[in-house]
């Protein structure tokens, strides 16, 4: 009888015991891992092959002719990208800026795009730009020790904080205010903007390689990627998920926060222009999936802890409230009771490519069976935008716009 009644007086505690266990697994899922626990991995054959000169219409020779100076050949990510001609002009656009046009040093800007490719594994964005980076004055030791990173004896003070600031916005998505306030001591607004926006710009397109699979064009040994370097990401953790004040005030007048804040610097304003692509010209849209489309805006939203981005695509941007999606079970993740099979494949393709900064060969054929190359294409270009749209506004603390819904809180925490 004393062990009957003992046994059912530890079931009593089953229930309760049950329920925190289940409640701890769905909020160990409701974020993913923070990026930057691991290199990521790359892939040995292309998921979307380049396009073959063969292939080339007018069309594609108008955007070689527009995106690269005359006589250069276009490497493996540009032959990449034409397969689809409309996404040339809204990824070149803006990387030719943030590559060309920005107010950063020549210097700076390829001390943050190499570092920014290092952190995503990319070794094709690495052995683009060594020879600009070796242009600009910085020597082989040097490049090496962008690879090592912020903690690396040899940088000054000032280049040092624009590393952690890559690095800090590539595991956090956010850059805590010790770091940008020491940037802010010697940038203005627009310099400021530049070099957010080129560690966010650099992530986008890595992603979106890494995920093609666009293979590294041939280069000398001392232009490849250092291999034999320890891939350490070392950041404290993100101090605040929104900002209360904006970092940059947006321009006065009306109209909502996202443009006005970058009006401050329009000649970077003018550039921007990945999201018309997501939004107008995707298949994801075209195709009536508007649905795929916001979920895979929102959980990026989630995961990078944008409260901005997830505001607008609640409401009057993606709408995701007025068409009916579960928010509440979308902050949860793939793994919540209720999802259908596709549609948990989709926020696991958002969750990998967070963490990861690349999808696994598992998750891009189960959506691949039903997607075809294009909308694969446009899938990762949807969470490779949204990732680096995400990363600036959290960076400039953008505040979102008058009675538009705010981030709401991790479950659990």
């Amino acid at each position: 009888m004393r062990s009957r009644t003992t046994r059912s007086r530890a079931c009593l505690l089953c229930g309760p015991l049950l329920q925190a266990m289940a409640a701890a697994a769905l909020v160990a899922q409701s974020l993913p891992d923070r990026p930057g626990a691991a290199p990521p991995i790359q892939l040995a054959t292309p998921r979307i092959a380049p396009l073959a000169e063969a292939q080339w219409t007018d069309a594609h020779r108008q955007r070689l002719e527009r995106f690269l100076p005359a006589g250069t050949p276009p490497g493996s990510g540009f032959r990449t990208l034409l397969n689809v001609p409309e996404l040339v002009d809204h990824t070149m656009s803006f990387h030719s800026y943030i590559l060309r046009d920005s107010t950063l040093q020549p210097r700076i800007r390829e001390l943050l795009v190499l570092r920014t490719a290092w952190l995503h594994g990319s070794d094709v964005i690495w052995r683009e730009r060594v020879p600009f980076a070796r242009t600009a004055g910085l020597s082989d030791v040097e490049l090496r020790r962008i690879a090592v990173g912020p903690a690396a004896p040899g940088w000054d003070d000032f280049e040092a904080n624009l590393l952690r600031m890559a690095d800090q916005l590539f595991r956090n998505s956010f850059v805590n205010d010790a770091i940008y306030q020491a940037i802010a001591a010697r940038y203005d607004a627009c310099h400021l903007m530049d070099a957010g926006m080129t560690v966010a710009d650099v992530a986008a397109i890595s992603f979106l390689y890494n995920n093609l699979g666009v293979q590294p064009d041939d280069a000398p040994p001392a232009d490849r990627m250092p291999r034999d370097v320890s891939y350490v990401v070392d950041v404290p953790a993100r101090e605040t998920t929104t900002l209360r004040t904006p970092r940059v005030a947006p321009l006065p007048g009306t109209g909502t926060n996202n443009p006005r804040t970058f009006n401050v610097c329009r000649t970077l304003n003018a550039a921007r222009n990945g999201s018309t692509y997501v939004n107008q010209i995707s298949m994801l849209g075209k195709s009536g999936r508007a649905r795929d489309r916001e979920l895979l805006i929102l959980r990026t939203g989630w995961n990078s802890q944008s409260e901005y981005e997830w505001s607008e695509h609640v409401g009057n941007v993606g709408r995701g409230r007025q068409m009916g999606l579960p928010l509440d079970r979308l902050t949860l993740g793939p793994n919540a009771p209720g999802w259908d099979p596709f549609e948990a494949t989709l926020l696991r393709f958002a969750d990998e490519a967070y963490r990861d900064s690349i999808v696994s060969d598992r998750t891009w054929t189960a959506l691949h069976e039903r997607y075809d190359d294009r909308m694969m294409i446009d899938a990762t270009v949807t969470v490779a935008n949204y990732r680096m749209v995400s990363m600036a506004l959290n960076f400039l603390g953008v505040q979102i716009n008058p009675g538009e819904e705010r981030l709401p809180a991790v479950p659990g925490r």
